[in-house]
C-alpha cells in the first residue's frame, strides 16, 4: 500500500507547479480532489499542443487525481468545498495572495474550523515582501532570479533554461513543506501554513554563484556549456554530434587523457593542474578538438567508460525517452485514459523499496468525479453542491 493511502488532499491549484505537487502526492496513494472551474477548468486544458482534443501539458501534470467541477463564488459551490474540507488533511492552492480572503478560504480563514489542516500556498513571490501581490510566471522568475544571468553562451544574452524548472522546483518544495508539517501534525495535532514562493525556489539553485558573489563581491557571468572552475567539463564536439565529459578531479585528468590515447598531455605543463588548464582552456580545447573531431559518439563514450571517465551523449529528448535505464526504473509509464486509450507518462523518481508510488489513475475529464464525490459529502453539502455540477459543460 503506498505511504499516503488515507491521506486527503484538495488541490485548488492550476497550470504547473501545484498540479505537480498534487500529482506526486496522488502518486504516493493520497487521494487528490482537484477543483476546478466548471466552466472551463485548469488553464492547461486549453493549451497545445492536443491529442484528440485533450491538452498534452495537462496530461502531464494530473494524474492520480479525481476532478470534481465547483464554482466557489456561488453560495453552493462554497458550502460544497467547506464540506470537502471536513475531512481534509491538505490543501493545495496557488491563487494570488488576498484572492481566497475574499472568498474565505485563506488560511486565516479556514484554521480555526479546521486546525489540523495543513495548508500550502505556491505563489510567485511569496505571502511576505513587497512583491506579494504580483503573478508568478517561470519564465518571469527565471529573469528576476539571476538564473538567467549565469545561462547561456558566454558572448550571448542571458537565456532561460529550456524546462520551467521554477514551478517543478516549488512542487517539489511545496511537497517537502507538506510532509514536513504533516510529520510535525503527528506529533501536534496541528496543522500550519506552508508557504511556498516561486522566487525562493529558484534563488536556492543559487548556492554556488552567490557564495563567490558573496565572498569575493564578483559575479560568475555565462559560460554556455563549459564550467566556471573545472576542465575538460563540458560538451565535446565529435563527428556526429556532442558528448558531455566531466573531469572533476586531478585522477580523472589522467583517465581522460589514457582513454583517449594521449597521456602525454597529462602532464604537459599548460594542462598537468586544474589551474593550468583554466589558465588555457581555449588552447585546451583546440587541441581536443583536433583529437576527437573524427571520432563518433559511440567511439568516444565506450573508449571514455572504459578508463571510468563520466561521460555521456548530448541527446534529443526521444533518444534521451528511449533509453533502456529509464525503461528499467519504470521512468515511461503507461495508463489507460478514458478518451484516449493507453498513454505514456513519465514515472515518478522516488523510488521506495517496500511501499511504492502507485501510477493508475489517469488525467481525469473535467467533473469527471463530481458526482462521485459530492454524493459522498453529509447533507446538505450534497444537494446543493449537485447544481453546481450541473453546470459542468453548459
Amino acid at each position: 500500500m503506498p505511504p499516503l493511502h488515507g491521506l486527503r488532499v484538495i488541490d485548488l491549484t492550476r497550470v504547473l507547479a501545484g498540479p505537480y505537487c498534487a500529482m506526486m502526492l496522488g502518486d504516493m496513494g493520497a487521494d487528490v480532489i482537484k477543483v476546478e472551474e466548471p466552466s472551463h477548468g485548469d488553464d492547461t486544458r486549453a493549451w497545445a499542443p492536443f491529442a484528440d482534443g485533450v491538452s498534452t501539458f495537462f496530461l502531464g501534470l494530473n494524474r492520480s487525481k479525481r476532478s470534481v467541477a465547483l464554482d466557489l463564488k456561488t453560495p453552493a459551490g462554497a458550502d460544497a468545498l467547506r464540506g470537502l474540507l471536513a475531512d481534509a488533511d491538505v490543501l493545495i492552492e496557488n491563487f494570488r495572495p488576498g484572492s481566497l480572503k475574499r472568498l474565505g478560504f485563506d488560511y486565516a480563514s479556514i484554521r480555526h474550523d479546521h486546525p489540523q489542516l495543513v495548508y500550502c500556498s505556491i505563489t510567485g513571490y511569496g505571502q511576505q515582501g513587497p512583491k506579494r501581490n504580483l503573478p508568478g510566471y517561470d519564465a518571469v522568475i527565471q529573469g528576476e532570479s539571476g538564473v538567467m544571468h549565469v545561462t547561456g553562451a558566454r558572448d550571448g544574452p542571458p537565456t532561460r533554461v529550456g524546462v520551467a524548472m521554477t514551478d517543478f522546483l516549488a512542487g517539489l518544495y511545496a511537497m517537502n513543506g507538506i510532509l514536513l508539517a504533516l510529520r510535525d501534525r503527528d506529533e501536534t495535532g496541528l496543522g500550519q501554513h506552508v508557504d511556498i514562493a516561486l522566487l525562493d525556489s529558484m534563488t536556492s539553485t543559487l548556492a554556488l554563484p552567490a557564495n563567490v558573489l558573496f565572498a569575493t563581491g564578483e559575479e560568475l557571468g555565462r559560460e554556455g556549456n563549459d564550467h566556471h572552475s573545472l576542465t575538460p567539463y563540458e560538451a565535446l564536439a565529435v563527428r556526429d554530434g556532442l558528448v558531455m565529459i566531466a573531469v572533476g578531479n586531478q585522477r580523472l585528468w589522467g583517465q581522460f587523457c589514457r582513454a583517449i590515447g594521449e597521456p602525454g598531455i597529462e602532464t604537459d605543463p599548460r594542462f598537468a593542474t586544474n589551474t593550468e588548464r583554466m589558465r588555457h582552456r581555449g588552447e585546451l580545447k583546440t587541441l581536443l578538438g583536433s583529437l576527437l573531431g573524427t571520432w563518433t559518439r559511440d567511439a568516444v563514450i565506450e573508449r571514455l567508460r572504459a578508463h571510468a571517465v563520466p561521460c555521456g551523449q548530448v541527446r534529443s529528448l526521444a533518444e534521451a525517452l528511449a533509453d533502456p535505464q529509464l525503461a528499467a526504473r519504470a521512468m515511461v509509464v503507461e495508463l489507460d485514459h478514458p478518451q484516449l486509450g493507453t498513454i505514456e507518462a513519465l514515472g515518478n523518481p522516488i523510488k521506495l523499496s517496500r511501499t511504492p508510488a502507485v501510477i493508475d489513475r489517469a488525467p481525469p475529464a473535467l467533473g469527471q468525479h463530481t458526482e462521485e464525490i459530492l454524493a459522498a459529502l453529509p447533507a446538505p453539502e450534497t444537494t446543493a453542491a449537485a447544481a453546481v455540477a450541473a453546470n459542468v459543460g453548459e
